[in-house]
């Protein structure tokens, strides 16, 4: 039988299906001896059936006709080893996927055949056995609608009573691989989106809406995991926690995009049983009690990761009633939430910053975070402020009472009001107070609280708190001028806190009342004062080029329709204490300087561009800066010669007042060079040049490094020496090409190049440490007048007005790209 098995004929042929069928038909054992034969069988078939349902119905007749379908079940049930059971699954899977006549599934689906092997009792001790199983179910699902279901499911009247293809999938979904419970999921959800009413009702009833709320359970697992995970990355920063935590956020993100798909598919029950199990299993008892600070801030997780949390849940997550709850639970205080649930960490850890005031509301503890908590809270805090201002499914009321509507929406409310007769219109809609009726707001808000008592027991009985919209808007508005008042948060946590001003005050300051306006303009002096120090700094020649370039950024993002951070950032901000730590470490290197002034042109382009924003001005595409100016008659980069894109090594120089000098790059091999510092407008350079045996008076320029942060120091012990120090050419933490290279080398440590210039006398010495300094002043006279419209408001205003703001690029004429 075997050799007729080989004998040849054409492969794809109704006649070959033919064979392979009689063959199988005359197996009664199914051993070591002839599994080959057999698996090759059901592999060849599933090839010949495919062909034929692209060129040939006849070959499904045959299929049809034989009960080929009834034959593997057979052979199942003979089967002594594990291959032929991997095969049968996978032979199944390929007809059902590749079939496209709707008939050939209707008869795959019926005689229970199918209904048989999923359950079937196979040995999922075997990985790739159960591998095949899964993928075999996920198969099926992919052809159910209205039609197949009915094939796969029995009924007791009107009534689903018995649906294996789901109830043998959910079985895995909790299951330690990964690819297994992504492809259980998309079973569950090719069930779902099927929309047959009696499936629905079905998979809502006891016992199959459990998988609902296990689905939950088991995201409040991941959830404590990423807390242990985001605790010890404070604890111990590194690229390794970082890249475990990215993980452990991707897999949470694809939780909470599951639970949105099971709801997008309309099925009303399990909406409702989503909706109860996240805020039973997750909200209350887990992440509203973590809203806390302890004093030692090693264990700030908890409060870390709820914050990411609650953001997450509201951005992915569509459901209204859902959204509602959560912010109405914000008014609530947080002993309510504290007095029998535990939060992610004990409940006897100690408070700080009067964040446990029994009198606070949560929405309270959030704004408290913003004014005294560290970088990490006030971002977390901060996003969820964003993300509840653009959660869609929020009503506007509440909104409103939680103090952060924007105010274009204030105004669009208002207008329809008075445009159906339900305010005085007019006089309110243009008002600095203006809000929604505290009518309005208390009562949808009272809806939802009603409901958090009665649905979900939460109550507080002395919890009988006034919503005051108009009060709770400027409570959040004085939240975030504290903000800007703050020296100790990062700039890209207080573009953030930009960003939510903006949108609460899109047009004008009107909601601003001079004390807002005093702490502004006193925040923005001292920046503007600390930017005047930088001038004279390490990075004097880099402050314009960065200050331009994070204009064009934050003016994006103030103007852009979503925050400038995503929610997990806060998971990855390094830990305040070792940041600081890292920096007083690291203060004489010119790396760390760079990037305290990056952060300084940051803070400083926000506070200015908030100052205009508050004033009622637009934000021009450019900052109102000088043009540059023209060169000083006589200067040392006209009477070197000097080409406009700066010196390059090789070119020729006019050597005028350069100081002979001697400087070894390696040891025991010293370099004879003329030595000139050049300033050309806001850039300069430090030149070492070879003088030209054919001409005195000129050179060809062997090294170039940059003036500014140079540090020139005579020597204590040798007054003819002269010591320089040579920083980068560039800030590579801007370049995002070099950006990896970059963190790779500040993690081992970065130190600043060395230049020592020897000198033939004293005075030769003292005449090269003065044409450096004399340069660097040039420089950085020539940066302080270009910025100093920036640093006065009004003459800022005056320039913007008149459109006479420069771009930078005007001045990168003068800068090679290389430097």
């Amino acid at each position: 039988m075997w050799h007729s098995f080989w004998r040849s004929r054409d492969r794809f042929s109704l006649d070959q299906l033919r064979h392979l069928t009689d063959q199988l038909t005359k197996i009664q054992a199914v051993n070591e001896v002839n599994k080959d034969f057999v698996i090759e069988a059901l592999r060849s078939i599933a090839e010949l059936m495919t062909y034929g349902d692209q060129h040939d119905p006849s070959y499904f007749e045959f299929f049809m006709e034989k009960q080929v379908m009834g034959e593997f079940v057979r052979i199942l049930k003979l089967s002594e080893t594990v291959n032929v059971p991997l095969q049968l699954l996978q032979t199944v899977s390929i007809l059902v996927q590749n079939l496209r006549n709707e008939h050939a599934i209707y008869y795959m689906f019926s005689n229970e055949h199918i209904n048989y092997l999923i359950t079937y009792s196979f040995d999922f001790q075997n990985e790739e056995l159960l591998s095949y199983y899964i993928s075999f179910l996920r198969a099926i699902s992919g052809k159910l609608n209205k039609n197949t279901v009915s094939l796969l499911v029995k009924i007791h009247g009107d009534e689903v009573v018995s649906f294996p293809l789901y109830v043998e999938a959910i079985r895995f979904a909790f299951h330690e691989e990964n690819m297994v419970r992504t492809a259980v999921r998309a079973v569950a959800l090719n069930v779902y989106h099927v929309g047959d009413d009696s499936v629905n009702r079905y998979i809502s009833s006891v016992p199959h809406k459990d998988y609902f709320s296990n689905l939950i359970s088991f995201f409040r697992k991941q959830s404590t995991d990423l807390s242990r995970l985001v605790s010890h990355k404070l604890l111990n920063p590194g690229a390794d926690s970082t890249s475990t935590i990215m993980v452990a956020i991707d897999e949470i993100e694809d939780n909470l995009y599951y639970f949105s798909d099971i709801v997008s598919a309309g099925i009303p029950d399990v909406g409702r049983i989503i909706t109860d199990s996240i805020l039973m299993v997750l909200i209350f008892p887990l992440l509203l009690p973590s809203l806390r600070i302890a004093i030692d801030n090693d264990m700030q997780s908890g409060v870390v990761t709820s914050l990411y949390l609650l953001c997450c849940i509201l951005k992915i997550i569509k459901i209204k009633d859902l959204a509602n709850t959560i912010a109405a639970a914000l008014f609530y205080p947080l002993e309510a939430f504290t007095k029998s649930s535990g939060g992610f960490h004990p409940e006897d850890i100690l408070m700080q910053n009067d964040c446990n005031n029994s009198n606070f509301s949560l929405r309270e503890v959030l704004l408290a975070y913003v004014t005294k908590g560290d970088d990490i809270q006030v971002l977390g805090s901060l996003s969820v402020l964003a993300t509840l201002l653009q959660t869609k499914e929020l009503d506007e009321s509440m909104l409103d009472g939680l103090g952060i509507l924007p105010q274009r929406k204030q105004h669009k409310k208002l207008l329809l009001q008075a445009l159906v007769g339900e305010c005085s219109g007019e006089d309110e809609l243009f008002s600095s107070k203006s809000s929604l009726t505290r009518d309005s707001t208390g009562s949808d808000i009272d809806v939802y609280h009603k409901k958090i008592k009665d649905q979900y027991g939460v109550s507080f009985q002395s919890f009988d708190v006034e919503i005051s919209p108009h009060v709770n808007r400027l409570q959040v508005i004085d939240t975030l001028v504290s903000l800007f008042c703050r020296s100790n948060i990062s700039a890209e946590t207080l573009w953030e806190g930009g960003w939510l001003l903006r949108q609460l005050l899109p047009y004008s300051e009107s909601e601003f009342n001079s004390h807002h306006l005093e702490l502004m303009n006193v925040s923005y002096k001292n920046c503007a004062s600390a930017l005047v120090e930088e001038v004279k700094g390490i990075w004097s020649d880099f402050v314009i080029s960065v200050l331009c370039d994070e204009w064009r950024k934050c003016k994006r993002a103030m103007e852009s329709s979503s925050p400038p951070k995503e929610p997990n950032c806060v998971l990855l901000l390094p830990h305040p204490h070792k940041l600081s730590l890292e920096d007083n470490t690291a203060k004489e290197s010119s790396f760390a300087a760079g990037e305290r002034m990056h952060e300084l042109v940051k803070v400083f382009v926000l506070l200015h561009q908030l100052q205009l924003f508050t004033l009622g001005r637009a934000l021009p595409e450019q900052p109102p800066i000088y043009p540059p100016g023209d060169l000083p008659a006589n200067c040392r980069a006209q009477t070197s010669e000097l080409e406009v894109s700066g010196p390059k090594a090789g070119t020729e120089i006019s050597l005028g007042s350069a100081v002979p000098c001697r400087i070894s790059f390696k040891s025991g091999k010293e370099h004879h060079f003329c030595f000139l510092a050049i300033s050309l407008g806001t850039f300069g350079w430090l030149v070492l040049a070879e003088e030209l045996p054919s001409q005195k008076s000129h050179g060809v320029v062997r090294a170039v490094a940059p003036l500014a942060g140079c540090n020139p120091r005579v020597d204590d012990k040798h007054s003819t020496w002269l010591h320089l120090r040579i920083r980068s050419s560039s800030l590579p933490f801007l370049d995002l090409a070099k950006s990896n290279d970059y963190r790779k080398m500040k993690a081992k440590g970065l130190v600043d190049g060395r230049w020592t210039l020897a000198f033939s006398d004293e005075e030769s010495c003292k005449s090269a440490l003065l044409m450096i300094v004399e340069e660097i002043n040039f420089l950085s006279d020539e940066v302080h007048r270009r910025l100093k419209p920036l640093l006065n408001l009004e003459t800022a205003i005056d320039l913007s007005s008149s459109h006479v703001s420069v771009p930078e690029d005007s001045s990168n004429r003068i800068l090679p790209k290389s430097l």
